[in-house]
């Protein structure tokens, strides 16, 4: 994993924030830009403003995540699978606090972090509460281990049990 210097990210956020502000419909893309088709395929699914973007490998396929906060303060996490520029999943991030999030939660958040960290130790950098397509809840914790590579692992708030292992590449934005 590495992270990009304080230009190239600034660079890069004016790229997303004005893309996000113009609207995504001015977004031109080649054929071989993936990342252009994937801008525009994840604010077809929520308008609003791309905050982060990672590049991760998840199941060994490359994947960008892109965290966007629409205009009514929602935020969400929309994954695209590099190769084929689909959206292959959409979560809303809550806070740990949300009705919808505690009204599903079965698992503390501390048995979950035990769970995540006994599978891939190391520290937690950040943690999210996250509504799934379905209806569940899961915590996602970003795990840096001691190789210095960061790990996202997703737990089920529900059973406690690992539902999604992703490696991180790179990372522009907010963490």
């Amino acid at each position: 994993m590495f992270r990009l210097s304080l230009g190239a990210m600034l660079v890069a956020a004016a790229f997303f924030s004005s893309s996000a502000i113009a609207g995504h419909e001015s977004i031109k893309h080649v054929n071989y830009d993936s990342l252009g088709k994937c801008v525009k395929a994840a604010l077809s699914k929520h308008e609003g403003t791309i905050v982060k973007m990672e590049m991760k490998s998840e199941n060994k396929k490359p994947t960008y995540e892109f965290d966007v906060e629409s205009a009514d303060g929602t935020s969400w996490d929309i994954e695209c699978d590099v190769k084929s520029s689909k959206i292959t999943e959409v979560e809303q991030e809550v806070k740990v606090d949300d009705a919808k999030f505690k009204a599903v939660a079965k698992v503390s958040e501390a048995d979950a972090k035990a769970t995540a960290l006994a599978a891939h130790p190391g520290t937690v950098v950040e943690t999210e509460y996250e509504i799934e397509p379905d209806g569940k809840a899961s915590y996602e914790f970003d795990i840096t281990e001691k190789d210095g590579e960061e790990v996202k692992i997703e737990v089920d708030a529900t059973t406690g049990k690992i539902v999604e292992t992703s490696y991180e590449v790179y990372q522009i934005g907010k963490e």
